[in-house]
C-alpha cells in the first residue's frame, strides 16, 4: 500500500487565498497534520481524520506524518503562509533526514502557499519591490546574539525588511530590541507597516514612521515590514500606498 506525504501552506488566513492545488490535496487526503489553529481551518468530511498537536512539536509531527504515509495513509501536513518559510516543511525534512531509510523514498512533495509577508505588502502597496530580507524575531530556536546580528547587516545593507513573530506575550523584550537597534542604525523616519491578520476580518493596516514605532503596536498576528532608505508612501485620502522603488540612483 503506497501513501503520500504533502507539506501545502494555508495561504495567511482567507479561503479564497488557498490554491486550488492545495484545496485539491485536502479533498484527496485521508489524515491532516499541524499546529492547532490551522488545522481547524481544514472541514471535517467523511474518510478524514484530524490530528492538531501543540506549536512546539514540529519534529513529533513530522514523524507522525512520515509513519502514517509509510502505512499508506494519504497525508496533509499543513502551515498558515508557504510552508517552506519559517513553517512545517523544513522540520519534515528533518525528520526524514534524521529516520530510516525508508522514509527517504516515500512520495513527499512540498506545496506552496501566499506567505503572510507577501499578503502583508500587497495590502500596504509594495514595500518589498526590490532587495529584501525576512527575519524571524523568535528566539525559540536561535540565540538573540544571531538575531540582533542579522538585524545590524541587513540595516548596514539598506534592504527592505520582514518580520516574523516580532512580539510574544512571554517575550515581549524582543521586539523592543529589534527598534532600538533600527532607531539607532538606520537614523531616518522609513515607512514601518504593521499588518496584523491580514485577509481575516480582523485585519488591521497602520504605517508608522520608524521613528515613531513603538514596541506595543505588533503582537504574534503582525507582519512588520520595515522600508530601505529609498522606500516611499504615496498620501491619499485612504491608507497611504507604500512602496520600494525597483532601481536605486547611482
Amino acid at each position: 500500500m503506497t501513501g503520500s506525504l504533502l507539506i501545502a501552506g494555508l495561504g495567511p488566513g482567507a479561503d479564497a487565498q488557498v490554491t486550488p492545488e492545495v484545496s485539491a490535496a485536502l479533498a484527496r487526503a485521508t489524515d491532516v497534520v499541524g499546529y492547532i489553529p490551522y488545522v481547524n481551518r481544514v472541514a471535517v468530511r467523511p474518510g478524514l481524520t484530524l490530528h492538531p498537536s501543540d506549536n512546539r512539536v514540529e519534529i513529533d509531527r513530522s514523524r507522525h506524518a512520515l509513519e502514517m504515509a509509510s502505512a499508506g495513509h494519504h497525508v496533509v501536513v499543513v502551515s498558515s503562509g508557504d510552508p517552506g518559510v519559517f513553517a512545517m516543511a523544513s522540520a519534515v525534512f528533518e525528520a526524514v533526514e534524521a529516520g530510516p531509510d525508508h522514509w527517504r523514498d516515500l512520495d513527499i512533495s512540498v506545496l506552496p502557499g501566499i506567505t503572510a509577508m507577501l499578503a502583508a505588502a500587497a495590502r500596504a502597496g509594495a514595500p518589498l519591490g526590490h532587495d529584501f530580507c525576512a527575519i524571524n524575531l523568535s528566539d525559540n530556536l536561535k540565540p538573540w546574539d544571531l538575531i540582533e546580528k542579522r538585524l545590524r547587516l541587513a540595516a548596514e545593507a539598506d534592504f527592505a525588511m520582514a518580520f516574523y513573530n516580532p512580539r510574544s506575550k512571554s517575550r515581549p523584550e524582543g521586539f523592543a530590541k529589534t527598534l532600538l537597534i533600527l532607531q539607532e542604525a538606520c537614523g531616518d523616519a522609513r515607512p514601518v507597516v504593521f499588518a496584523r491578520a491580514v485577509s481575516t476580518p480582523e485585519e488591521t493596516l497602520n504605517v508608522v514612521p520608524l521613528t515613531e514605532c513603538t514596541p506595543e503596536m505588533a503582537d504574534m498576528r503582525t507582519m512588520v515590514l520595515v522600508g530601505s532608505s529609498s522606500t516611499r508612501v504615496i498620501s491619499r485620502s485612504g491608507a497611504p500606498i507604500v512602496y520600494t522603488p525597483r532601481s536605486v540612483p547611482t
